[in-house]
Order: C-alpha cells, then sequence, then structure tokens
C-alpha cells in the first residue's frame, strides 16, 4: 500500500483533521481512496489500516474506486473537524451492493498504567455480539451491532484473552471465538471485528478475524492478532 501526505497523529495542522481508511469489506478487491478528486491512498487491500492522513477541515468528496479496473464502488461527500482524528472504515459486502464507508471519530484520552479499547463490528455475516473477558467474566462490550462502534471502556494495561459471543441478554452465549491482545499503558485501540462466521457460504473465503489498530499513544502494533477457535 502506498500513502501520500501521510503524517503523524501529534504533527496535525490546526485547520486540519486526521483521517485514516480502512478497508474492511471481506468481498472487496484492493482499492484506491481519493479525496477531491485527488488519490490520497492507492491499492489499500482488504485488513488494512492505513496512517492518519492530514486533511482539511469541511465537505469533502470521497471517492473509493477497485484498484484493478478503477471501478468506481462509493462515492460521496464526508465532512470533518479540524483537530479531529477519524477512522473512515469501508464495510459492507460488494456482491450484496451494501458496500460504504462507516465514519467514526477516534480521539479519546486514556490515564497512565490503562488502555482504552472500543470494538467496531465490521463482519457481515455476524449477529450482534457481547465481548467477554476469559477468566473474570467481565463484560467489555453488549449487543454491538454490525456497522457500529462501542464507546472507549478503559481497562488496565496487560495481556487479556478475549471471548466473543452472539449477544444475549445476560451475556452468557456460547462463545464462538476467543483473541489474545496485549495492551499498553497511555494507549488507545480500535478492536475491529471482520471477515465472516462461515466464510464456506460466503463470496470470500475470509475467516472472522480480530484487527487492532492503534487509535491514540504508544507505538503502532501489529493489526492482526490470531484467533484461537
Amino acid at each position: 500500500m502506498a500513502t501520500v501526505g501521510a503524517t503523524d497523529s501529534g504533527t496535525n495542522d490546526s485547520g486540519a483533521a486526521q483521517v485514516r481508511v480502512a478497508h474492511l469489506s471481506p468481498d472487496a478487491p484492493a482499492v484506491d481512496v481519493l479525496v477531491d478528486g485527488s488519490v490520497a491512498l492507492e491499492g489499500v487491500e482488504y485488513g488494512t489500516v492505513s496512517d492518519y492522513l492530514q486533511v482539511p477541515a469541511g465537505e469533502h468528496t470521497v471517492t473509493i474506486r477497485t484498484a484493478e479496473n478503477e471501478t468506481v464502488v462509493f462515492e460521496g461527500n464526508v465532512s470533518v473537524e479540524a483537530g479531529t482524528m477519524y477512522t473512515v472504515a469501508a464495510i459492507g459486502e460488494v456482491s450484496e451492493d451494501t458496500f460504504r464507508p462507516a465514519i467514526f471519530t477516534d480521539d479519546v484520552e486514556v490515564s497512565e498504567g490503562n488502555a482504552s479499547v472500543r470494538l467496531i463490528h465490521a463482519s457481515p455475516d455476524a449477529p450482534a455480539v457481547d465481548v467477554t473477558v476469559a477468566g473474570s467474566g467481565a463484560v467489555l462490550y453488549d449487543n454491538v451491532t454490525f456497522g457500529n462502534a462501542t464507546d472507549y471502556v478503559e481497562v488496565p494495561a496487560g495481556d487479556y484473552t478475549l471471548e466473543v459471543r452472539p449477544a444475549t441478554e445476560n451475556n452468557d452465549g456460547e462463545v464462538v471465538t476467543t483473541f489474545d491482545v496485549s495492551l499498553e499503558s497511555g494507549t488507545a485501540y480500535s478492536a475491529i471485528a471482520s471477515g465472516y462466521l462461515t466464510p464456506d457460504d460466503e463470496p470470500a473465503d475470509v475467516p472472522f478475524d480480530l484487527i487492532v489498530a492503534t487509535d491514540a499513544g504508544g507505538e503502532a502494533m501489529t493489526n492482526e492478532t490470531t484467533a484461537e477457535a
């Protein structure tokens, strides 16, 4: 993936927003992203979360097209505010004509010794989910539906095993998969549920996985963790 105009979030122009792109559509090919007709990102493949780009505050026309043949799969206006960080996530399915961007605000403050984590549900065939912590059974996220993001939850920094369950009233549904994550002090993350729960029945063989992206603070971490069935 090549990026144009990528900047560190700590050097943001006061009149600009910080915007990154996440390709989370499991049946979509690599894409180019254009802002106001100019290429901002090229060849963004599924599962990629780009660096932040400085974008002038205001309304912009965002175009997403396939990298191979430049077929436009989305074009629309997006408004951003100065001094604010955003994730523009390409979600849905090209084959079902549900491909679209979802826009999330990334700004968050984290207490020293803790980490902040939110969940973004981007798995097209997954139901609403609850996420609990293995061992303690603590509920981190409740009834998260496709295309939505939770608020940030602050937890002590450290290593966790997260359990993903179909949403139930008592957050006690059968665990369908677990993910091990390591969270650094003073860092904010987006944990992104992506891919297909049943890839054999879907248009692309992309299994359910968790992508963990650093939103603020700390060092950028590996974008994918390993799922444990």
